[in-house]
């Protein structure tokens, strides 16, 4: 089953069930899908969709920061209690150790040596770790990655 079945199927459940909460965000996720569909003139892969569904995660986490800063806590519960559902859509994320393996034969592969390579290295990570880990947490254990092992390398080299 696609994802965007999945969805479908999902938001009949949650209509049928009365779970105002789960159709709602199941009905922006879908409008959401369909204005890139619409400005690409295209249906999305599943691929794509999972890209849609994190940038929907990521706006409700900015919107918890923001309501939490405000002192609006219930607001912030009801944006949490959406990415629980959006997640549930998402694959499975990737732990620490996962996501520096990762990082690891993403540097070995592209031999990538400094951190003015940091872009080929995200190059290749980023359609592995869509939708299992935060782009700026990976971008950051890449450039702090690359930056050890240039300092090695530096220090190795008798500089």
């Amino acid at each position: 089953m696609s994802l965007r079945d999945r969805i479908q199927t999902e938001l009949m459940a949650a209509m049928r069930s009365g779970d105002s909460l789960r159709r709602d965000v199941l009905r922006m996720t879908q409008a959401a899908a369909y204005m890139v569909e619409k400005r690409e003139r295209r249906e999305l892969s599943d691929d794509e969709l999972l890209v849609v569904l994190t940038r929907e995660v990521k706006t409700r986490r900015e919107s918890v920061e923001a309501f939490r800063r405000g002192n609006r806590e219930e607001l912030a519960a009801k944006e949490e209690a959406e990415i629980a559902i959006l997640q549930g859509f998402l694959p499975q994320p990737l732990d620490e150790a996962e996501l520096q393996a990762l990082v690891d034969e993403a540097i070995q592969t592209t031999g990538a040596g400094s951190p003015r390579e940091l872009g080929k290295v995200m190059g290749w990570l980023s359609p592995r770790t869509r939708g299992r880990a935060d782009g700026r947490q990976v971008s950051e254990l890449v450039a702090a990655t690359l930056a050890r092992r240039d300092l090695a390398a530096h220090d190795g080299a008798g500089h």
